[in-house]
C-alpha cells in the first residue's frame, strides 16, 4: 500500500513531464502504425509530394488539434471581440498579452508535431520517399549519370536492394537517404531539447517568486480549479432543481444568488502578476478588490510564461 501511495506521490508531483512523455510515445506508436500499415511510396514522379504529405500534414494536424484541445485558447478567446468594448488597453498592449499567452501554449503545443517529425525522420520511410523525388537530390547524387540514374533514384524507396545493385550510378559520395534523414532526426532532437532547456531556465531566472512560493503557488490553484468545478456542479444542480421544480409545479422560485453577468466575465480574464498585491488568480483577486470593483483590480503587469498554471483549466474544460 505504501508502493503504490509513493507511485500515485510521484505522478502527481510530475504529471506534467509525464503528460508529455506519455503524448510523445503515443505520437511513436501512431507514426508506427502509419509508415508500416498506410504508407506506400509510389516509386515514381509522385515521390516527392506522397513524402512530403506523410511527413508534414499529419504534423499540421497536431498542431491544430492541439490548439483546439488547449483550455486556455478558449478562455483567451472566449468573448475576447465583445469583451475589447470593456477593456481599456490599447491595441497594442493588446496585441502583446496575446503573444505573452500564445508563445508558451504553442510551445507545448508543438510537442506532438515535432514528435511525429523526428520519428518519422529516425524511421527515413518519409524522407526516402520525399527526397528520392526531390530534384535537388537528383542533382547532387545524378550528376553527370544521365536519365537512367533518375529512374533508379525513385525507386529505391520500394527496394533496399536496388542501392546495392546500381551503386555504380549513384554518387559514392553522398550519403545514403536513410542516413541523411537520421542524422537530421538526431540534430532535430537536439535543438529541440537544447531551445527546451534554455527557455525553462529563462523562464525560472525571470520568475519574480521564489521556489517554494512558486510550487505553493501551484498546490494552491490546482485546489482552487478542484474547488470551484465541485462548487460549480453544485450550484448549477441547486439552480436546476429549482427551476424544474417551479416549471412542473407552476410555482414562483423561491430567492437563489448567482454571479452576475459582470462577476463571470472579470473571473474569466487571464491572470496578470502585480509584484505590489499578493494573489494568486482572478478569483483570489476578485474577492480581495471589492468583487472587482477597485480599481487595484485592472492592474497587473505583463503575463509571465513561468505563470502559465494559473490559467490552466481543468480536462473537462477543453472540449468548451
Amino acid at each position: 500500500m505504501e508502493k503504490l501511495r509513493g507511485m500515485m506521490d510521484f505522478c502527481i508531483r510530475h504529471q506534467t513531464v509525464l503528460g508529455y512523455s506519455f503524448l510523445s510515445l503515443l505520437t511513436a506508436a501512431s507514426e508506427q502504425i502509419f509508415s508500416s500499415v498506410v504508407f506506400k511510396c509510389p516509386c515514381n514522379s509522385g515521390n516527392m509530394l506522397y513524402g512530403s504529405v506523410f511527413l508534414i500534414v499529419p504534423a499540421f494536424i497536431l498542431f491544430v488539434l492541439g490548439y483546439m484541445a488547449n483550455a486556455k485558447m478558449w478562455r483567451l478567446l472566449t468573448g475576447s471581440c465583445h469583451a475589447e468594448e470593456r477593456c481599456s488597453c490599447s491595441p497594442w498592449g493588446t496585441c502583446t498579452h496575446y503573444c505573452h499567452v500564445l508563445v508558451p501554449v504553442t510551445a507545448r503545443i508543438l510537442v506532438a508535431p515535432l514528435t511525429w517529425i523526428a520519428v518519422a525522420l529516425l524511421r527515413a520511410s518519409f524522407y526516402e520517399c520525399a527526397a528520392s523525388g526531390s530534384s535537388l537530390i537528383k542533382n547532387l547524387m545524378c550528376k553527370d549519370k544521365g536519365e537512367e540514374c533518375h529512374k533508379v533514384l525513385v525507386r529505391i524507396p520500394c527496394d533496399e536492394k536496388l542501392l546495392e545493385k546500381e551503386k555504380e550510378k549513384l554518387s559514392i559520395e553522398f550519403l545514403s537517404l536513410q542516413a541523411q534523414s537520421q542524422v537530421i532526426g538526431w540534430f532535430l532532437i537536439a535543438i529541440v531539447m537544447i531551445v527546451a532547456l534554455v527557455l525553462t531556465c529563462v523562464s525560472r531566472c525571470i520568475s519574480p517568486v521564489s521556489y517554494l512560493q512558486l510550487k505553493f503557488w501551484k498546490i494552491y490553484s490546482k485546489k482552487e480549479q478542484e474547488l470551484f468545478e465541485t462548487k460549480a456542479k453544485e450550484h448549477a444542480t441547486r439552480l436546476a432543481e429549482i427551476n424544474t421544480k417551479c416549471f412542473f409545479e407552476a410555482t414562483d422560485p423561491v430567492p437563489f444568488q448567482t454571479p452576475s453577468n459582470e462577476d463571470w466575465w472579470k473571473i474569466s480574464f487571464l491572470y496578470t502578476f502585480n509584484s505590489k498585491e499578493q494573489y494568486y488568480s482572478m478569483i483570489h483577486k476578485y474577492v480581495n478588490t471589492n468583487r472587482g470593483n477597485s480599481d487595484r483590480f485592472r492592474k497587473g503587469d505583463q503575463h509571465p510564461p513561468v505563470f502559465g498554471f494559473v490559467d490552466e483549466a481543468n480536462v473537462s474544460e477543453a472540449g468548451f
